[in-house]
Protein backbone atom coordinates (compact mmCIF):
# COMPACT_ATOMS: atom_id res chain seq x y z
CA UNK A 1 0.00 0.00 0.00
CA UNK A 2 1.39 3.61 -1.01
CA UNK A 3 1.02 6.54 1.10
CA UNK A 4 1.45 9.88 -0.10
CA UNK A 5 2.57 12.88 1.20
CA UNK A 6 -0.69 14.50 1.08
CA UNK A 7 -2.20 11.03 2.79
CA UNK A 8 -0.34 11.14 5.15
CA UNK A 9 -1.23 14.70 6.22
CA UNK A 10 -5.32 14.41 5.69
CA UNK A 11 -4.37 11.39 8.25
CA UNK A 12 -2.58 13.85 10.40
CA UNK A 13 -5.12 16.60 10.91
CA UNK A 14 -6.81 15.17 13.67
CA UNK A 15 -4.78 12.41 15.01
CA UNK A 16 -6.06 12.43 18.47
CA UNK A 17 -10.01 12.09 17.50
CA UNK A 18 -8.88 9.69 14.81
CA UNK A 19 -6.96 7.60 17.62
CA UNK A 20 -9.83 7.61 19.79
CA UNK A 21 -12.46 5.99 17.53
CA UNK A 22 -11.15 2.90 16.67
CA UNK A 23 -11.48 1.48 13.14
CA UNK A 24 -13.32 -1.61 14.75
CA UNK A 25 -16.10 -1.34 17.14
CA UNK A 26 -15.16 -2.83 20.66
CA UNK A 27 -16.56 -6.09 22.13
CA UNK A 28 -17.77 -6.70 24.97
CA UNK A 29 -17.66 -9.98 27.23
CA UNK A 30 -20.57 -11.54 28.69
CA UNK A 31 -19.93 -15.59 28.93
CA UNK A 32 -22.79 -16.35 31.10
CA UNK A 33 -24.60 -19.30 29.56
CA UNK A 34 -22.19 -19.37 26.96
CA UNK A 35 -19.13 -21.92 26.00
CA UNK A 36 -16.13 -21.22 26.95
CA UNK A 37 -13.08 -22.98 25.36
CA UNK A 38 -9.58 -22.40 27.66
CA UNK A 39 -6.25 -24.07 26.59
CA UNK A 40 -3.82 -24.93 28.95
CA UNK A 41 -6.73 -25.09 31.99
CA UNK A 42 -4.60 -27.69 33.88
CA UNK A 43 -2.22 -24.96 35.83
CA UNK A 44 -1.52 -21.60 36.09
CA UNK A 45 -3.53 -18.71 34.31
CA UNK A 46 -5.46 -21.28 32.67
CA UNK A 47 -6.72 -22.58 35.23
CA UNK A 48 -7.86 -19.48 37.17
CA UNK A 49 -8.95 -17.93 33.99
CA UNK A 50 -11.25 -20.91 33.78
CA UNK A 51 -12.41 -20.41 37.44
CA UNK A 52 -13.40 -16.63 36.64
CA UNK A 53 -15.54 -18.16 33.71
CA UNK A 54 -17.19 -20.38 35.75
CA UNK A 55 -17.91 -17.94 38.33
CA UNK A 56 -19.06 -16.04 35.65
CA UNK A 57 -21.39 -18.27 34.94
CA UNK A 58 -20.10 -19.85 31.10
CA UNK A 59 -19.64 -23.32 30.58
CA UNK A 60 -16.08 -24.03 30.41
CA UNK A 61 -14.08 -26.68 28.75
CA UNK A 62 -10.54 -27.06 29.30
CA UNK A 63 -7.73 -28.54 27.35
CA UNK A 64 -4.53 -29.97 28.53
CA UNK A 65 -1.89 -32.80 28.51
CA UNK A 66 -1.78 -34.20 31.81
CA UNK A 67 -4.69 -36.49 33.22
CA UNK A 68 -4.28 -36.13 36.85
CA UNK A 69 -4.08 -32.11 36.49
CA UNK A 70 -6.84 -32.04 34.32
CA UNK A 71 -9.22 -33.71 36.88
CA UNK A 72 -7.64 -31.63 39.65
CA UNK A 73 -8.42 -28.78 37.78
CA UNK A 74 -12.31 -29.79 37.50
CA UNK A 75 -12.49 -30.45 40.82
CA UNK A 76 -11.55 -26.54 41.40
CA UNK A 77 -13.88 -25.73 38.49
CA UNK A 78 -16.62 -27.25 40.44
CA UNK A 79 -16.65 -25.84 43.39
CA UNK A 80 -16.84 -22.72 41.46
CA UNK A 81 -19.98 -23.78 40.00
CA UNK A 82 -22.64 -21.37 39.64
CA UNK A 83 -26.02 -23.34 38.64
CA UNK A 84 -26.50 -26.93 38.54
CA UNK A 85 -27.28 -26.61 34.58
CA UNK A 86 -23.35 -25.39 34.09
CA UNK A 87 -21.40 -27.88 31.66
CA UNK A 88 -17.85 -28.62 33.05
CA UNK A 89 -15.23 -31.01 31.21
CA UNK A 90 -11.89 -31.47 30.85
CA UNK A 91 -9.89 -33.02 27.61
CA UNK A 92 -6.40 -34.45 27.56
CA UNK A 93 -4.73 -33.86 24.19
CA UNK A 94 -1.44 -32.81 22.94
CA UNK A 95 -1.88 -29.27 21.11
CA UNK A 96 1.76 -29.37 19.60
CA UNK A 97 -0.35 -31.55 17.26
CA UNK A 98 -2.60 -30.07 14.71
CA UNK A 99 -4.72 -33.15 14.21
CA UNK A 100 -4.85 -33.61 18.07
CA UNK A 101 -5.43 -29.65 17.95
CA UNK A 102 -8.94 -30.10 16.04
CA UNK A 103 -9.51 -33.38 18.11
CA UNK A 104 -9.80 -31.54 20.88
CA UNK A 105 -11.60 -28.40 19.82
CA UNK A 106 -14.31 -30.57 18.27
CA UNK A 107 -14.51 -32.47 21.10
CA UNK A 108 -15.40 -29.80 23.12
CA UNK A 109 -18.21 -28.73 20.56
CA UNK A 110 -19.98 -32.24 20.48
CA UNK A 111 -20.80 -31.60 23.94
CA UNK A 112 -22.69 -27.97 22.73
CA UNK A 113 -24.80 -29.73 19.86
CA UNK A 114 -22.16 -29.39 17.77
CA UNK A 115 -21.56 -25.41 18.25
CA UNK A 116 -18.48 -23.70 18.23
CA UNK A 117 -17.51 -21.61 22.02
CA UNK A 118 -18.20 -18.24 21.81
CA UNK A 119 -15.16 -17.30 23.58
CA UNK A 120 -11.31 -19.59 22.55
CA UNK A 121 -8.12 -18.85 25.43
CA UNK A 122 -5.31 -19.97 24.26
CA UNK A 123 -3.25 -20.26 27.27
CA UNK A 124 -1.54 -22.91 26.42
CA UNK A 125 2.58 -22.70 25.99
CA UNK A 126 5.79 -23.12 27.77
CA UNK A 127 9.34 -21.38 28.23
CA UNK A 128 12.79 -23.56 28.37
CA UNK A 129 15.20 -19.99 28.67
CA UNK A 130 18.66 -21.11 27.76
CA UNK A 131 21.76 -19.03 26.34
CA UNK A 132 21.78 -18.86 22.32
CA UNK A 133 25.02 -20.46 22.47
CA UNK A 134 23.31 -24.07 23.69
CA UNK A 135 20.85 -24.25 21.34
CA UNK A 136 20.59 -26.80 18.37
CA UNK A 137 18.05 -27.02 15.60
CA UNK A 138 15.49 -28.95 17.66
CA UNK A 139 15.63 -26.78 20.98
CA UNK A 140 14.92 -23.77 18.41
CA UNK A 141 12.02 -25.84 17.12
CA UNK A 142 10.59 -26.85 20.11
CA UNK A 143 10.54 -22.82 21.48
CA UNK A 144 8.12 -22.41 18.10
CA UNK A 145 6.15 -25.64 19.30
CA UNK A 146 5.92 -24.29 22.95
CA UNK A 147 5.17 -20.61 22.04
CA UNK A 148 3.55 -20.68 18.72
CA UNK A 149 2.02 -23.40 17.57
CA UNK A 150 0.61 -24.86 20.33
CA UNK A 151 -1.62 -21.49 20.20
CA UNK A 152 -1.35 -21.39 16.04
CA UNK A 153 -3.03 -24.63 15.36
CA UNK A 154 -5.91 -24.26 17.61
CA UNK A 155 -7.17 -20.99 16.65
CA UNK A 156 -6.44 -22.14 13.01
CA UNK A 157 -9.35 -24.69 13.73
CA UNK A 158 -11.25 -22.41 15.89
CA UNK A 159 -11.54 -19.92 12.89
CA UNK A 160 -12.27 -22.56 10.32
CA UNK A 161 -15.14 -23.46 12.23
CA UNK A 162 -16.92 -20.16 12.97
CA UNK A 163 -16.91 -19.27 9.71
CA UNK A 164 -18.35 -22.42 8.91
CA UNK A 165 -21.21 -21.66 11.09
CA UNK A 166 -21.37 -18.28 10.67
CA UNK A 167 -20.84 -17.88 14.22
CA UNK A 168 -19.46 -14.98 15.65
CA UNK A 169 -16.73 -15.69 18.81
CA UNK A 170 -13.78 -14.38 19.87
CA UNK A 171 -10.05 -15.67 20.32
CA UNK A 172 -7.49 -14.55 22.70
CA UNK A 173 -4.36 -15.73 22.49
CA UNK A 174 -1.61 -15.07 25.07
CA UNK A 175 1.86 -13.66 24.54
CA UNK A 176 4.05 -12.32 27.18
CA UNK A 177 5.80 -9.10 28.19
CA UNK A 178 8.57 -10.39 25.66
CA UNK A 179 6.52 -10.03 22.80
CA UNK A 180 7.12 -6.24 23.04
CA UNK A 181 10.97 -6.58 23.85
CA UNK A 182 13.21 -9.61 25.33
CA UNK A 183 16.49 -9.91 27.08
CA UNK A 184 19.37 -12.47 27.19
CA UNK A 185 18.09 -15.80 27.89
CA UNK A 186 15.25 -16.47 25.62
CA UNK A 187 16.20 -16.83 22.33
CA UNK A 188 13.86 -20.11 22.19
CA UNK A 189 11.33 -18.30 23.55
CA UNK A 190 11.20 -14.61 22.25
CA UNK A 191 10.52 -15.42 18.81
CA UNK A 192 7.40 -17.14 19.45
CA UNK A 193 5.56 -14.64 21.49
CA UNK A 194 6.71 -12.19 18.45
CA UNK A 195 5.11 -14.35 16.07
CA UNK A 196 2.00 -14.72 17.81
CA UNK A 197 1.40 -11.12 18.10
CA UNK A 198 2.14 -11.19 13.92
CA UNK A 199 -0.55 -13.51 13.66
CA UNK A 200 -3.40 -11.60 15.93
CA UNK A 201 -2.26 -8.26 14.18
CA UNK A 202 -3.33 -10.39 11.13
CA UNK A 203 -6.82 -11.78 12.55
CA UNK A 204 -8.00 -9.13 14.29
CA UNK A 205 -8.31 -7.27 10.54
CA UNK A 206 -9.18 -10.05 8.60
CA UNK A 207 -11.40 -11.93 11.20
CA UNK A 208 -13.74 -8.69 11.61
CA UNK A 209 -15.04 -10.04 8.29
CA UNK A 210 -16.85 -12.61 10.23
CA UNK A 211 -17.48 -10.99 13.69
CA UNK A 212 -14.83 -12.56 15.34
CA UNK A 213 -13.03 -10.49 17.54
CA UNK A 214 -9.44 -11.08 18.09
CA UNK A 215 -7.14 -10.06 21.49
CA UNK A 216 -3.68 -10.79 22.63
CA UNK A 217 -2.61 -11.09 26.51
CA UNK A 218 1.06 -9.35 27.04
CA UNK A 219 1.67 -10.61 31.16
CA UNK A 220 5.04 -10.71 32.90
CA UNK A 221 6.01 -13.19 35.43
CA UNK A 222 3.55 -15.12 36.77
CA UNK A 223 3.89 -17.28 40.12
CA UNK A 224 2.68 -20.19 38.45
CA UNK A 225 4.36 -24.40 38.56
CA UNK A 226 5.58 -23.06 34.59
CA UNK A 227 8.11 -20.03 36.47
CA UNK A 228 8.82 -22.90 38.34
CA UNK A 229 9.91 -25.19 35.30
CA UNK A 230 11.35 -22.10 33.91
CA UNK A 231 13.70 -21.08 36.53
CA UNK A 232 15.48 -24.79 36.63
CA UNK A 233 17.06 -24.01 33.18
CA UNK A 234 17.10 -20.17 33.19
CA UNK A 235 20.91 -18.51 33.09
CA UNK A 236 21.58 -16.99 36.10
CA UNK A 237 22.07 -13.29 34.57
CA UNK A 238 18.70 -13.68 33.86
CA UNK A 239 17.32 -14.57 37.26
CA UNK A 240 19.76 -11.75 38.16
CA UNK A 241 17.62 -8.99 35.64
CA UNK A 242 14.46 -9.96 36.77
CA UNK A 243 15.22 -10.39 40.35
CA UNK A 244 13.05 -6.99 41.09
CA UNK A 245 10.40 -8.21 39.13
CA UNK A 246 7.50 -8.64 41.72
CA UNK A 247 5.21 -10.65 39.05
CA UNK A 248 1.86 -11.22 40.22
CA UNK A 249 -0.33 -14.33 41.11
CA UNK A 250 -1.77 -16.21 38.58
CA UNK A 251 -5.33 -15.28 39.70
CA UNK A 252 -4.18 -11.03 39.50
CA UNK A 253 -3.03 -12.11 35.95
CA UNK A 254 -6.21 -14.03 34.59
CA UNK A 255 -8.50 -11.11 36.05
CA UNK A 256 -6.25 -8.51 33.84
CA UNK A 257 -6.89 -10.71 30.89
CA UNK A 258 -11.23 -11.01 31.36
CA UNK A 259 -11.08 -7.29 32.09
CA UNK A 260 -9.64 -6.30 29.25
CA UNK A 261 -10.99 -8.11 26.65
CA UNK A 262 -14.68 -7.30 28.62
CA UNK A 263 -13.55 -3.63 27.74
CA UNK A 264 -12.73 -4.88 24.01
CA UNK A 265 -9.10 -4.13 24.36
CA UNK A 266 -6.77 -5.72 21.55
CA UNK A 267 -3.92 -5.78 23.51
CA UNK A 268 -4.53 -6.91 26.60
CA UNK A 269 -1.14 -6.12 29.60
CA UNK A 270 -1.34 -6.63 33.55
CA UNK A 271 0.73 -3.57 34.97
CA UNK A 272 2.11 -0.43 34.04
CA UNK A 273 5.35 -1.74 33.21
CA UNK A 274 3.30 -3.78 30.82
CA UNK A 275 1.10 -0.50 30.08
CA UNK A 276 4.23 1.07 29.01
CA UNK A 277 6.22 -1.29 27.01
CA UNK A 278 2.48 -1.44 25.14
CA UNK A 279 2.30 2.08 24.30
CA UNK A 280 5.93 2.26 23.06
CA UNK A 281 5.74 -0.39 20.96
CA UNK A 282 2.36 -0.11 19.77
CA UNK A 283 3.07 0.26 15.67
CA UNK A 284 -0.85 0.89 14.43
CA UNK A 285 -2.47 -0.91 17.07
CA UNK A 286 -5.65 0.67 18.07
CA UNK A 287 -5.30 3.01 21.43
CA UNK A 288 -6.63 1.29 24.64
CA UNK A 289 -7.39 5.25 26.13
CA UNK A 290 -5.77 7.55 24.02
CA UNK A 291 -4.86 10.01 26.61
CA UNK A 292 -3.49 7.65 29.05
CA UNK A 293 -1.45 5.77 26.04
CA UNK A 294 0.22 9.30 25.41
CA UNK A 295 1.26 9.50 28.74
CA UNK A 296 2.60 5.87 29.17
CA UNK A 297 4.56 6.62 25.76
CA UNK A 298 6.36 9.46 27.28
CA UNK A 299 7.30 7.60 29.90
CA UNK A 300 7.90 4.89 28.57
CA UNK A 301 10.42 6.86 26.18
CA UNK A 302 12.27 8.03 29.37
CA UNK A 303 12.39 5.18 31.38
CA UNK A 304 12.63 2.17 29.16
CA UNK A 305 15.88 3.66 27.28
CA UNK A 306 17.31 3.87 31.41
CA UNK A 307 16.16 0.62 32.04
CA UNK A 308 17.44 -0.76 28.96
CA UNK A 309 21.20 0.86 29.76
CA UNK A 310 21.24 -0.50 33.14
CA UNK A 311 20.19 -3.77 31.24
CA UNK A 312 23.16 -3.77 28.97
CA UNK A 313 25.18 -3.04 31.62
CA UNK A 314 24.58 -5.82 33.44
CA UNK A 315 24.99 -7.92 30.76
CA UNK A 316 28.29 -6.56 30.46
CA UNK A 317 29.39 -7.01 33.84
CA UNK A 318 28.65 -11.07 33.71
CA UNK A 319 31.12 -11.14 30.59
CA UNK A 320 33.73 -12.61 33.01
CA UNK A 321 31.12 -15.35 34.97
CA UNK A 322 30.01 -16.06 31.27
CA UNK A 323 33.11 -16.76 30.39
CA UNK A 324 34.10 -19.36 33.01
CA UNK A 325 30.44 -20.68 32.21
CA UNK A 326 31.56 -21.72 28.42
CA UNK A 327 34.78 -23.20 29.81
CA UNK A 328 33.08 -25.31 31.83
CA UNK A 329 30.81 -26.67 29.82
CA UNK A 330 33.33 -27.27 26.99
CA UNK A 331 31.32 -24.41 24.32
CA UNK A 332 35.22 -22.54 24.50
CA UNK A 333 38.27 -23.74 24.93
CA UNK A 334 39.89 -21.99 27.88
CA UNK A 335 41.91 -19.30 26.80
CA UNK A 336 45.76 -19.14 27.02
Amino acid sequence: MQLTSTTLLALAIPPIFLAAMPFFGKSKLNPKGKHCYVTGGSTGLGLYLAILLVKKGAHVSIVARNEERLQKALEELEKARQTPDQVLRTYSYDLFDPAASAAAFDAACKEHDGKTPYAVFLCAGAARPGFFIEQDAASLQKGMDNGYWVQAYSALHATKKMVQQRSPGKIVFVSSLVGYMSIIGYSSYTPAKHALRGLAETLRSELSLYDISVHIFFPGTIYSPGLEEENKTKPKITLKIEEDDGGAKPEQVAAALYNGVEKGHFHITVDLIGELFRSSTRGSTPHNNVFLDIFYGLIGWIALAIWRRGVDGMVAKHRKEHEAYLVERNIRPEST
